[in-house]
């Protein structure tokens, strides 16, 4: 039975994969107490990752799409935390989102808007956040946008 969330996430044509695996030596979240940590989310989609570079190969609205994708694989990963049980997320705390740009590309608060738009689409005021949207040379893999997360569940 889906909870209030995830059936949202599915009148949204939105179906949470299971948790992506972490890439290196780190693992994916952790849990203090009723605050989650989730590690950076990349840019990855059922067809593989979605790399660029905005300013040069990208638009600000393949950007935003993109980030939309580190949004899904963020509300994975808190589900994971939460024991399959999404609906024990209580608030989106802050986001801090890594775009792939040249260094004349300033738009990366509305990449990222990609990621915050679709967390307060799904979750309602539980989705609305605190955040920052910044420039980086180049990030893993090539990806396009990578998003980290913190997020609060209920006692």
């Amino acid at each position: 039975m889906s909870g209030q969330f995830e059936t949202r996430l599915a009148e949204l044509g939105v179906t949470l994969p299971d948790a992506p695996a972490p890439a290196a030596n780190y693992v994916p979240y952790t849990r203090t107490g009723n605050t989650v940590f989730v590690s950076g989310q990349i840019s990855m989609g059922p067809d593989g990752m979605v790399t660029g570079k905005l300013g040069e190969d990208m638009s600000v609205e393949e950007g935003a799409a993109a980030a939309k994708l580190c949004a899904i694989a963020l509300l994975a990963q808190v589900k994971a935390a939460c024991g399959g049980d999404l609906d024990q997320l209580e608030h989106v705390v802050k986001l801090t989102g890594f775009v792939n740009s040249t260094g004349t590309f300033g738009d990366q608060p509305a990449v990222i808007n990609g990621c915050s738009d679709f967390m307060v689409e799904a979750l309602g005021e539980a989705g609305r956040h605190s955040r920052s949207a910044v420039s980086a040379a180049s990030l893993p893999f090539g990806v396009a946008v990578e998003i980290e997360g913190i997020f609060q569940l209920k006692s």
